[in-house]
Formats: C-alpha cells, structure tokens, sequence
C-alpha cells in the first residue's frame, strides 16, 4: 500500500512563474508517475481540487455532501484509488470549538485548519483502515495543540489502523509530535530508518533547498511493516511542482483489527 502527502502550494497569483497554472501538469504527472493508492493534499483550493478530480479518471476525489464549497478555503483532501479501494464511510470537521461552522477557527489559529477522514476497504483483501488528512497552523503553537488534540480524540473512537497524514507545521520532538506518539501513532520516516537532517527536510519555497526541518509526516496507529520511505524531490528543467516535497510510504498491513490477518501489499 502506498500513500503520498503532497502540500499543492495554494493557487496564489502572486507566485508568478510558480502560480498554480504554470505547474499543474507538473503536479499532476508526479502523482500520476508514482500512483499511490491514497493521496492526502493540503493547500489545495477548490478549483485546484477540480483540476486533479478531473484529470486524475483513476482516482475518487472525497468529498463531504455537507461541504461547503468556497474557492477561499484551502481544503485538506483525500483521493484514492478506485480499483484498489472501496469507500466505506467519510467525514470532514474544521479543527475549532465549532467543528460543523465553516471557516471557523479559535485560540491562536491564524486560518481556519480542517481534517478530513475515510474508512476504506481494500478490494484484494477486504481489509478495513481509516485514512486521514489535515494541516494544522502555522502560527499558532496553542492552536496546533488542540488541533492535534481534537484528532487524538477522533482517532480513540475509532478500531482499525489509522494512517494520518498532512502538514503538521511543527518539527520532531514537538508538543505536537509528542502528543501523537503518546495516544499510539508511530512516525513512518522514523520507523522505516529515515535520519534527521536536511535531506529529510520538506518545506522548499520552489527552490529544491528546504531552509525548514521536516514538517510534512505520515503517522500510522496499527500493526503495519514500513517497506520504504521516500521524500520525492522530482523536478523538470529546475522547476518543481510544490513548494514543499511529496512524502510517501509503502507499507503492509499485518493486523486489520477486525479480527484475523489480511494482507495489504
């Protein structure tokens, strides 16, 4: 099973040679060259979201039918590969004391931050997991606290594995790393033998040399078997794609927590 987080860049007229029109086929071969079965975007505006809704034909884009729809919000999301894969149940709440208000936000957040979630069922297998997506603030130590908090809470109601996936604009060792790892979830770059370091660093500003520690992760709470790990750092005639580099993972299933063991590879 391989799952991607990619962090689209928001379309902003004011990238000018990096503005969305300029690099959406660039986005949209990556994800189509490396073919994840679950893609987890953020930044992603609605329009943008359309875009790879209608040109990625192997892929469901998941959408709430309470969502609503406004080209000012950035919208963590989820897409997932229609011949692998099966929806089974989705969701969506803003990260605030009001999570069904849209757009809102509380304590220190500067934007409103959004999560997203699917339980799905492998075709091959029948195996159940719950996949997930957000991008916390960044700007607000408190709020990505209770940002991350509200998931922990979403994630203990839940059976099964959960991968959860985004831009979580925080570093390793954070409150907020440390809170994840405390209700369960293991970091995939640690698992899978990734080192600290510049070349596991995400966050580019378009030029290839991230200035920032690692910011996008994939965290998984479950029995699984990390088979590689990969900060994808593709570009085409120097220009890239994001301004953040995607991160995958490919990992197997050992333990469904429905009961037996089914495979996921």
């Amino acid at each position: 099973m391989k799952v991607m987080t990619f962090n689209l860049r928001f379309e902003n007229p004011e990238d000018g040679p990096n503005s969305w029109h300029r690099r959406k086929g660039l986005v949209l071969g990556m994800i189509e060259r490396y073919r994840p079965e679950i893609l987890g975007t953020q930044e992603g505006r609605w329009n943008q979201l359309c875009y790879l809704r209608d040109n990625l034909v192997d892929y469901l884009l998941l959408v709430s039918s309470e969502r609503v729809i406004d080209n000012t919000c950035q919208y963590p999301s989820l897409f997932i590969l229609k011949d692998r894969l099966d929806l089974i149940d989705y969701g969506e709440f803003w990260l605030s004391k009001t999570p069904h208000k849209h757009r809102s936000k509380d304590w220190d957040s500067a934007y409103p931050r959004m999560f997203s979630f699917a339980l799905l069922e492998d075709r091959d297998t029948q195996l159940r997991f719950w996949a997930s997506v957000t991008h916390l603030d960044h700007i607000g130590k408190r709020a990505r606290e209770e940002q991350i908090k509200m998931i922990i809470r979403w994630a203990e109601e839940r059976e099964g594995p959960i991968v959860l996936m985004g831009d979580f604009n925080d570093l390793p060792g954070s409150s907020i790393y440390q809170l994840l790892m405390d209700a369960g979830f293991r970091d995939t770059w640690v698992e899978g033998g990734g080192a600290e370091g510049e070349r596991s660093f995400t966050h580019h500003d378009f030029s290839g040399n991230p200035a920032t520690g690692r910011i996008d992760w994939i965290c998984i709470r479950g029995d699984v078997k990390i088979r590689d790990i990969e900060i994808i750092r593709d570009s085409i005639d120097g220009r890239y794609p994001s301004d953040h580099f995607p991160y995958m993972v490919s990992f197997t299933f050992l333990d469904d927590s429905f009961g037996g063991y089914r495979y996921a590879q």
